[in-house]
């Protein structure tokens, strides 16, 4: 996996692509984990207000792929705290990006995790097993699909369905 790239580079690179190939996702996303750059290959979560398959997800081997969850961008329970957190790292996770929120803010910014979300949210989420993994979502308003490329820096988060570097 490429140790170091620029999302300004890459959209440099890709800013005549009007087939929506190459993808910008908006910037509405802070920062909580310890890496403030990461990429990697997608899996997918689709849920809300429930974690459940989030943590079968981060509680299974990442492979130095990105889990993103479509929360449905709500701001009323937390999808991701502390103990996910070190599972994913644990797993081998490089980052994930929640379109929703995230808890125990100081314990996730101690990890080697890029973690991008809405906001953080003190609530806990809730426990119904609902939801899917490993399907096509959108993310606001962007189409991410299982095996996508997701580069991630300060200056935002781009998608690709292939490697950029």
């Amino acid at each position: 996996m490429p140790t170091s790239f620029s999302t300004c580079d890459l959209c440099d690179a890709h800013k005549g692509d009007t087939s929506g190939v190459f993808r910008v996702l908006p910037p509405v996303f802070s920062s909580f984990g310890g890496l403030r750059s990461f990429c990697g290959p997608v899996a997918t979560v689709h849920c809300f207000e429930d974690n459940s398959l989030v943590k079968a997800a981060l509680d299974s081997p990442g492979g130095g792929r990105v889990l993103v969850v479509d929360g449905g961008a709500s701001m009323r329970r937390a999808l991701v705290g502390g103990n996910l957190g070190l599972a994913a790292v644990r797993n081998g996770w490089v980052g994930l990006l929640v379109d929703g929120c995230v808890r125990d803010v100081a314990e996730l910014s101690q990890l080697e995790l890029g973690i991008l979300a809405l906001s953080s949210m003190p609530m806990p989420p809730e426990k119904r097993m609902q939801g899917h993994r490993d399907v096509p979502i959108r993310v606001q308003g962007v189409l991410v699909q299982p095996g996508d490329w997701l580069y991630a820096d300060a200056d935002g988060v781009v998608l690709a369905p292939r490697p950029l570097l």
